[in-house]
């Protein structure tokens, strides 16, 4: 059987970012075809994908753009498909976005940015994703915009102390949304850091702090590796 097909949208003003997950997947074992979302590419049709990820953007899920709006409806199709999805910060915003109603992204009006000890629910132990993540574990999070946690159709698997949904899924369905980066290494944090720290220090972190304190957060990495299985499971 040929390996699963995995559909990944580059949201952001590059196709790679530096976390070059891309290639991770396919080193698991995966077919990635890449489109450039951000630049107006997408597949003509969803039928060839076992799976979807969609990764990190500069634009708010809310944006009227042509290219958020054609993935709204992209995300709608996928899950009437029945498509696994994982989307990594934007990423989650746009699931909950396209599935729950666009009031559900926010911006707030400070930015959560840094090291953060992320508290699992009682949901996670039980969650195809979640369930490595023990009671507590850490992630690098940093965003702006924020996708609230009382809607009815999402299961909310993990928080911080200031963002009770860092980690959701949608219904029962093999739909995940992530706000924070379990996709940065150790290695590549500090690089990413400085590439954005003008940004970063306008959103109040100390960049060379971070750096750091650069951890390869390896419990959060498991979601990433638990949704490589369960495409390769079928």
């Amino acid at each position: 059987m040929a390996n699963p097909r995995l559909l990944y949208l580059g949201n952001g003003r590059s196709l790679q970012s530096v976390a070059k997950l891309d290639e991770r997947f396919e080193a698991w074992g995966l077919r990635v075809d890449r489109f450039w979302a951000y630049n107006g590419e997408f597949p003509a049709s969803l039928e060839p994908y076992d799976g979807i990820f969609l990764s990190g953007s500069p634009h708010g899920a809310y944006e009227d753009i042509p290219f958020i709006n054609r993935e709204h409806d992209l995300i709608r199709d996928a899950a009437d498909r029945g498509i696994p999805m994982l989307g990594i910060c934007f990423g989650s915003q746009i699931l909950g976005s396209a599935l729950c109603g666009r009031d559900q992204v926010f911006r707030r009006d400070f930015c959560e940015i840094g090291y953060k000890t992320l508290t699992t629910s009682e949901h996670a132990a039980d969650d195809l994703l979640a369930a490595d993540l023990g009671p507590a574990f850490d992630m690098f999070v940093w965003h702006n915009d924020e996708v609230r946690a009382d809607h009815p159709d999402m299961t909310i698997l993990a928080s911080t102390d200031i963002c009770p949904n860092q980690i959701w899924r949608y219904r029962d369905a093999p739909v995940w949304g992530i706000q924070g980066h379990p996709e940065v290494t150790r290695v590549q944090a500090p690089i990413w850091f400085e590439q954005n720290r003008e940004r970063m220090e306008k959103d109040g972190a100390d960049v060379d702090a971070l750096k750091a304190a650069a951890d390869e957060a390896a419990t959060a990495k498991t979601m990433l590796t638990r949704f490589t299985e369960l495409l390769l499971r079928g």
